[in-house]
């Protein structure tokens, strides 16, 4: 920004124009003394009024040579301050304009990232006001626009938290408290935080957000809790028809049928496992998506004609349509087969005999898609935001009739989200079920 040695150099430009503005004026005093000491050499007379004149030329001329040397002084100060503006002034105010605006960018996106956090943050200055608080902070402790200091946000939870001992004492640098917010119990932890200076500034209050790590936590719990019971099912089954046979001898009719149900309970407990399985590998991301180009009106109707079987046993009609041209699509086949078997599989269960069933493959700005259409039994409003979720079932025990093993449909979602896809689900009860199916096409 500045160039090498400037200092020096107009020091030196200042210095040599004074050396020739002094050395022209020597000069010229040099010749008009000169000429009076010819005058008086010569012998010549001289009178009064001539020295007279001689030292008003003298002094004419050391006038002229001072205004001329003030206006040369003037003319270099502004070219120097010109300069100087140029080289020094105007790069380091660019330079500091452009720091500010670095601070503020950074002061902003600061702001946005603390305001979106679903963690309270709370920063208050030395006074104990409150100097900057997100959305979460005022959600998780309640905070009313009244309560604007220290001691307005946590003297009302009964609780003695000195925010002086937490600034001055090395042994409070930073203390973990709960609190009572309602039925919900957080950890707050206090925190100081100092300037520049090294000088105490204020304490910063973190508030996890318990409510979702709890929520968290009870999905796990209960994800657990269904597996245990989905597996303990068809154990039980199985070890029960199993001790059976071996404790007495049956007729070949009744081995067939305990046999038939052991197996179908051993089928059962694959299906589950399969899809837990499944279910890993996707959350670990350990399961590689093999994009290809494919026809997706063909896939659908090839895992239709698989599912033949079962839609001829409950005599269902189902009514295939493309309505256009869909370019070809880019994403795992086999993944979006599975996809499309599963919608297809809940359809045909869950639709009366003699149902109807109809499917079609069109094509929306990037995206092909499936809508799979039924007039089954449906689902109730108030579990449409919940069927992703894992073991989630309308109506568990029909589920667990037909086979299902709960997870399905998070597969599907799952599956989708890899691969860039999306599945939106409308349903009233007694009337049916549409579901959508969006695959990205070629690129």
């Amino acid at each position: 920004m500045f160039k090498k040695n400037m200092p020096l150099k107009i020091v030196l430009i200042i210095f040599i124009t004074e050396i020739i503005i002094l050395v022209g004026l020597g000069i010229v005093l040099q010749f008009h003394i000169a000429d009076i000491h010819t005058g008086i050499n010569t012998g010549e007379t001289i009178s009064l009024e001539q020295i007279d004149g001689q030292l008003v030329d003298l002094s004419r001329s050391v006038d002229m040579i001072l205004i001329v040397c003030s206006l040369l002084f003037v003319g270099i100060a502004i070219a120097l301050c010109i300069y100087m503006s140029r080289v020094i002034v105007y790069p380091l105010n660019k330079y500091l304009k452009s720091k500010d605006e670095e601070k503020s960018t950074e002061q902003i996106e600061m702001g946005k990232i603390i305001s979106h956090t679903t963690e309270g943050i709370v920063v208050f200055d030395r006074e104990g006001k409150i100097a900057l608080i997100n959305p979460a902070a005022k959600r998780l402790l309640k905070i009313s626009p009244e309560d604007n200091s220290f001691e307005d946000v946590f003297h009302k939870f009964d609780k003695n938290i000195n925010m002086e001992k937490i600034i001055y004492l090395d042994n409070w640098t930073s203390t973990t408290q709960r609190v009572n917010v309602g039925e919900v119990t957080l950890s707050v932890l206090f925190s100081p935080f100092r300037n520049k200076q090294d000088i105490p500034a204020g304490v910063i209050a973190f508030i996890p957000d318990s409510i979702e790590h709890e929520k968290l936590d009870n999905m796990r719990k209960e994800f657990v809790a269904d597996v245990s019971h989905e597996l303990k099912t068809p154990i039980t089954s199985i070890m029960g028809y199993a001790d059976t046979l071996l404790e007495g001898e049956y007729d070949e009719q009744t081995q067939k049928e305990f046999l038939g149900v052991i197996a179908t309970e051993a089928r059962r407990m694959a299906r589950l496992v399969t899809d837990l399985l499944e279910l890993s590998r996707i959350d670990n991301n350990k399961k590689k998506v093999k994009k290809e180009d494919f026809d997706l009106g063909k896939m659908v109707k090839a895992c239709q004609n698989k599912l033949a079987i079962e839609i001829k046993k409950k005599n269902h009609q189902v009514e295939n349509f493309v309505t256009a041209d869909v370019p070809p699509v880019y994403a795992d086949k086999d993944d979006m087969e599975r996809v499309v078997l599963n919608i297809l599989t809940n359809s045909i269960k869950y639709t009366p005999e003699g149902g109807l069933i109809k499917i079609y493959v069109g094509f929306v700005y990037n995206d092909a898609y499936i809508k799979i259409i039924d007039n089954g039994i449906g689902i109730p409003e108030e579990d449409l935001n919940r069927i992703f979720e894992r073991f989630y079932r309308v109506d568990k025990a029909r589920s667990r009739e037909n086979g299902g093993t709960g997870l399905g449909l998070s597969i599907a979602k799952e599956i989708l989200d890899k691969n860039g896809g999306s599945i939106d689900i409308k349903s009233e009860v007694g009337k049916g079920t549409e579901v959508v199916i969006k695959v990205p096409t070629k690129k």
